[in-house]
């Protein structure tokens, strides 16, 4: 009897919206959107830390990846976070959140996510089917040989599905998967046989199993809200590549967590937010940054703050206050005091903060006016002018 996929249909519906799902989840323009998902099950990606599991490695890759060219995702299935425990689960993750990693709520948001992702790493479970269901390139670290049905849909998905190989690099991986663009075609055929029909096909069967006369008007499902925004914040030590291109344009590498210095030409400099896990750092970084909005009374000025934290480390040339999604108030240790502006889903306000430092500002003399930035696949324009 048909009746349609009411939860696949929901994301079908949600499909136009998937750019303010992506501004949700604080990707920018130049990103790309990872999520790395797992099933409830021990030989899933978040499985029983046996001897097959991946998951530490691949968590222990994910600093590879440059800050500004990927935006990661968790999303585990919500009998991993009930199974475990909220704490549990946020401490097994803590190096990866501390780094800017997202973790999505399982019962809410992972349909948005879904919808927002550039590309997912998976296993077994639904959310990699219903991933490539929507076109959406999919590897696999994790295919539960022993507990699919090797006559099943999903095992036919499995074994086309390309295979994540956790002792190579990350980021090759990911750009050849989505260079290829290439989706397993099984998912976008039999997820559902009448998508965007579910609602009507079963409240009509509903209705006759009870025997009672079908309501007038259509049948419909509830839309996808809009998850609350959730910027990456990286409280992790971020090593910074920077080198200026002949068109002027200050071209920023940034890596949280890096184990061993980022590979790469240009100057490197070390970011470190207010917020470290080791204090200790801070007396080493060149930049330090926190968030928070200028007028928090909790905060005090970001002037003033500013200008306590350089006396305070005598190491770091910049200070800089988040103020928002594409806003900075910084000083540097000539004095010079300075806001940034982008765009809201521009470059990181600390990324820019990064490439005015690398250009020499404000020290090497006049202010630019307008800073030319690239990060990631973007170019981006930021308005630097003197702080109010």
């Amino acid at each position: 009897m048909l009746g349609g996929d009411p939860c696949f249909d929901r994301i079908l519906a949600a499909l136009p919206r998937r750019d303010a799902f992506r501004r949700a989840f604080g990707v920018r323009s130049g990103q790309r959107l990872l999520v790395l998902n797992s099933t409830w099950n021990p030989t899933s990606l978040f499985g029983d830390g046996g001897p097959d599991d991946v998951l530490p490695l691949l968590l222990s890759r994910l600093p590879e990846l440059p800050l500004d060219d990927y935006r990661v995702a968790v999303v585990l299935h919500p009998n991993v976070w009930h199974g475990h425990g909220p704490g549990q689960v946020r401490l097994w993750l803590d190096g990866a959140r501390r780094a800017g990693v997202a973790l999505v709520d399982p019962v809410a948001d992972w349909r948005q996510a879904l919808i927002a992702a550039d590309a997912v790493v998976g296993d077994f479970g639904s959310v990699s089917y219903y991933a490539a269901a929507l076109g959406t390139p999919v590897v696999l670290a994790a295919t539960g040989p022993s507990v699919i049905d090797d006559g099943s849909q999903v095992a036919a998905f499995v074994r086309e599905a390309p295979g994540l190989d956790p002792y190579t690099a990350l980021g090759p991986q990911l750009d050849a998967l989505l260079d290829s663009g290439e989706v397993p075609s099984g998912p976008g055929e039999l997820t559902s046989s009448d998508p965007g029909r579910s609602a009507a096909l079963l409240r009509s069967l509903f209705y006759r199993f009870l025997g009672l006369t079908e309501p007038p008007g259509p049948a419909l499902l509830d839309p996808l809200p809009l998850p609350a925004y959730q910027p990456a914040v990286v409280t992790a030590p971020v090593r910074v590549l920077t080198r200026t291109g002949g068109d002027g344009a200050v071209e920023v590498r940034r890596f949280a967590a890096a184990r061993h210095e980022p590979a790469g030409p240009g100057a490197a400099h070390l970011v470190v937010h207010e917020d470290t896990l080791d204090p200790g750092a801070l007396a080493l970084a060149d930049v330090i940054v926190r968030h928070g909005d200028a007028a928090d009374p909790r905060l005090g000025p970001p002037l003033l703050w500013a200008e306590q934290t350089l006396r305070r480390h005598r190491s770091c040339a910049l200070a800089v206050q988040v103020t928002g999604p594409a806003t900075c108030t910084v000083r540097h240790r000539s004095g010079a005091a300075l806001e940034l502006a982008g765009d809201f889903d521009g470059v990181d306000p600390a990324a820019a903060a990064s490439a005015l430092l690398a250009a020499g500002l404000p020290a090497a003399g006049p202010l630019p006016g307008v800073l030319t930035v690239r990060s990631g696949t973007a170019i981006h324009r930021v308005t630097v002018t003197p702080a109010r």
